[in-house]
């Protein structure tokens, strides 16, 4: 996407942009898998939120400066679409059953089969975190850790019902229309953001509502309809073992959300990101890569080290990013070890 107050700047000689495109069969329908890397690596899956694809979702934090020596460098990333969010969806069939949260689950599950993945790392965002956050708890086994940006993890409440229902509503009688978008983009954004200088609208902003108008309205409603009636995740939350990491803007809709889920998990760390919607990935993606690197070491992974480094140089390829500070208790001894020590920090960019 374009630039924000904390703008991606893209090295295409940097950044490997290759990458596949699958269409995995399910028993709950096809869905669609962007499959980057060297898939003798251990995976990464990932899944957006609502209306979005792996690429208005993600592309803001794989594409940092830093991320492909991270991320791309340690895992074979799998990105998963909400079916019928694909680049080019068709619509999905009326007769094609609706899925609830639980399908969408299982679908992943099914997914994880089909490329012969025994254990996997996840990252979601809102909605796709809820959808990953279920999977593991359906399938402690297959997940080695979560990363959640502005997870869902309660019933809806009634206002949140309402307003999907309202937005349900307007995607069936009038389509991706103006009003619809704007939704949307409160519900990622951050007002700083949608507002932009002197009250125009940012170009992040602007590159997500020129995408949300390529998305099949009946196909985003489906994600949205069974997002709107998802069960509560509380006591599922209490008997999962694995590390999490959950970010959340600070201006998100679902901050509380992401507060309860940290106080519900024993091996969880919340970062809070000061001037910030739900999608930290887009808005603020330098603020998550250190807390990233940090928690990937608790599994031995590391960033790869530029073939002029060595060792003995000051420089630690581990150290924060001169654009982004990190509270001392997430790189305490206790967060990289075995034991991820259960904090609440806040990350603040300097702009």
């Amino acid at each position: 996407m374009g630039e924000s107050s904390d703008s991606v700047s893209i090295d295409v000689e940097m950044i490997p942009l290759g990458g596949k495109e699958c269409l995995v069969e399910t028993s709950k329908g096809s869905i669609s898998v962007f499959v980057c890397g060297d898939q003798e690596k251990p995976a990464l899956i990932t899944y957006p939120d609502v209306a979005l694809n792996y690429m208005s979702c993600f592309q803001g934090l794989f594409f940092c400066p830093g991320a492909a020596s991270l991320l791309l460098h340690n895992f074979c990333v799998y990105h998963i679409d909400a079916p019928g969010h694909e680049l080019g969806a068709v619509v999905i069939s009326s007769d094609a059953p609706l899925l609830t949260v639980e399908d969408l689950a299982d679908q992943v599950a099914e997914v994880v089969d089909f490329f012969g993945l025994k254990e996997v790392l996840c990252l979601g965002v809102t909605a796709g975190a809820y959808i990953l956050t279920l999977f593991a708890t359906k399938y402690k086994e297959r997940v080695l850790g979560l990363i959640l940006v502005s997870p869902l993890c309660k019933a809806p409440s009634w206002t949140e019902w309402l307003y999907n229902k309202v937005i349900l509503n307007l995607l069936y009688f009038y389509g991706m229309c103006g009003l619809v978008k704007n939704s949307l983009l409160q519900r990622y954004f951050s007002k700083e953001v949608r507002s932009g200088l002197h009250g125009i609208e940012s170009d992040i902003v602007h590159a997500c509502r020129r995408l949300l108008a390529e998305r099949q309205s009946s196909n985003v409603m489906r994600f949205l309809q069974a997002i709107n009636e998802r069960p509560d995740l509380t006591e599922q939350l209490k008997k999962l073992r694995c590390k999490t990491l959950i970010f959340v803007g600070e201006s998100s809709p679902f901050q509380s959300d992401a507060i309860h889920m940290k106080a519900e998990m024993d091996r969880s760390a919340l970062v809070e990101v000061e001037a910030c919607g739900s999608l930290v990935t887009e808005e603020h993606p330098y603020a998550m890569l250190v807390p990233i690197e940090f928690f990937l070491m608790g599994f031995g992974y590391h960033r790869q080290l530029p073939p002029a480094s060595l060792p003995n140089q000051g420089s630690n390829p581990a150290s924060p990013s001169c654009h982004s500070y990190i509270a001392p208790e997430l790189l305490s001894p206790e967060s990289l070890g075995i034991k991820l020590k259960p904090i609440k920090t806040r990350v603040t960019i300097e702009v």
